[in-house]
């Protein structure tokens, strides 16, 4: 008989919705916290029918079967970071709010507002809510859509970015990174991904004026980008579940991040996913 010999990693929470498609969703951070050397546990927010091409329907959740599922994990499991998704209704985002405020653990907001079409996915009363998630958040990782939403100023360029991220801390997260993959122009060349970290000063925030950190990192030249939002908030909990500091945690996972897009996924008649198990490594 061979000898029982588990292992013990730390253990970070996904609160999201379901990809039917696998390429998104908990699928996706599921498999990034995998990669990136944590025990991955979930809260299902909302079921969709989606596949490579779109997205056909979404279904939300209870939002008391959400907190059930959050007390669940939260009874059992040392949590050690805990990142959000898409949270679909105003409900919900309330739910969960309520939900992380007694964690002791890290908060990765990732604030999923706006799809790849440009088209709005919550309701106003939804958007709202968030104002209180982001609050609490240890990090807010918007695209340059949601960052425009959230702020209520276009973001089309990394001085666009770094307004936005700084707004977002004097709202309350302790940090922001604004991704760089939408925007229009501003950057090195074309062919450059900024991402703009922006984090508050000093301890909690205090007088100190926030530090602004620019990571530059190649653009693949593809559209199968499905993921890459999910991807990259979830790599980073699970660093910040490894005890990593923030900036550090943010940095390997950007870097991890141009692999997942390298290594994508070819697969359905759509553009395809990233592949959250390439961006992992030390």
């Amino acid at each position: 008989m061979s000898e029982y010999d588990p292992v013990d990693p730390p253990v970070a929470l996904t609160i999201a919705g379901s990809d039917s498609g696998g390429g998104a969703g908990i699928q996706a951070d599921l498999a990034a916290m995998a990669a990136h050397g944590v025990f991955g546990t979930s809260v299902v927010t909302a079921t969709t029918a989606q596949h490579t091409r779109g997205v056909e329907d979404v279904h939300p959740l209870p939002a008391d079967h959400v907190a059930t599922q959050y007390a669940a994990v939260d009874g059992d499991f040392e949590v050690a970071a805990i990142k959000t998704g898409m949270l679909a209704t105003a409900d919900i985002v309330e739910t969960v709010t309520e939900s992380v405020s007694g964690a002791d653990a890290p908060l990765v907001v990732d604030p999923v507002m706006v799809a790849a079409t440009g088209d709005r996915l919550l309701s106003p009363a939804a958007e709202d809510a968030y104002e209180a998630l982001i609050a609490a958040a240890t990090l807010v990782t918007p695209n340059a859509d949601e960052a425009a939403v959230l702020t209520d100023e276009p973001v089309e360029t990394p001085a666009d970015a770094e307004a936005a991220g700084r707004e977002l801390v004097a709202l309350g997260a302790d940090a922001a990174l604004v991704k760089g993959g939408h925007l229009d122009g501003g950057s090195v060349d074309e062919g450059v991904v900024v991402d703009t970290l922006v984090r508050a000063g000093g301890a909690g925030g205090g007088e100190t004026a926030p530090t602004v950190d620019r990571f530059e990192t190649p653009r693949i030249d593809t559209e199968a980008t499905h993921g890459s939002g999910c991807a990259l908030s979830s790599a980073i909990a699970a660093r910040l579940a490894r005890g990593e500091p923030l900036r550090e945690a943010v940095a390997a996972a950007v870097e991890g991040m141009t692999e997942a897009v390298r290594r994508g996924y070819d697969v359905g008649e759509g553009p395809g996913a990233v592949n959250p198990t390439a961006s992992g490594g030390e």
